[in-house]
């Protein structure tokens, strides 16, 4: 991938705002009420204009499941912040909002809030801590479902697909994987 490439539509250089995408994550507490704040806290952020929510979706956890069920959404973003200056503040507000640093939590563990940079205008970008588009997102459903009701149309910068399209064959290679011959 190569270091750093918005498309003029999204610019990241400060001549306007990119629209990004985040996917919210809550397994602990009043989930709900980790969303809202999260999503409230992310409007407030310098440099941010309007914030669309998603409808919030229950998922079963990825990874170990000996943890609750997760509430997730997702929300478009209107940010004059570069990728590494908004993933940034992200992280910052999940610390504020209650999740401990990144060396003293379970990977995969339970959380009080989760949010993950998904899109950044048309933006492809891999560094060491952030790569654009997130390189899970084409794989999660519970990622997916969420983006649809704000992004189904928007297409993947390195795939071509819709998220629609993208959730349609999530969902389709997990039918296959469920169905057992007699």
């Amino acid at each position: 991938m190569p270091p750093y490439s918005p498309e003029p539509e999204n610019p990241a250089d400060g001549s306007g705002p990119a629209t990004a995408y985040i996917a919210l994550g809550s397994n602990l507490g009043d989930r709900r009420a980790h969303l809202d704040a999260a999503l409230a806290a992310i409007g407030e952020l310098p440099g941010v204009g309007e914030v669309t929510p998603s409808t919030y979706y229950e998922t079963a956890p990825v990874g170990p499941q000996d943890q609750g069920m997760f509430l997730n959404a997702a929300a478009r973003v209107a940010t004059a912040s570069t990728p590494e200056a908004f993933l940034e503040q992200l992280l910052t507000l999940e610390r504020r909002l209650g999740r401990p640093p990144r060396e003293e939590r379970r990977h995969w563990g339970p959380r009080e809030i989760d949010l993950d940079l998904l899109l950044h205008g048309n933006t492809v970008l891999d560094l060491p801590g952030l790569t654009l588009p997130h390189p899970r997102l084409h794989e999660r459903a519970f990622v997916l479902r969420p983006l649809c009701d704000i992004a189904a149309e928007v297409p993947h910068p390195l795939f071509r697909q819709t998220m629609r399209e993208l959730l349609a064959e999530v969902e389709r290679d997990a039918e296959a994987q469920a169905e057992v011959s007699p």
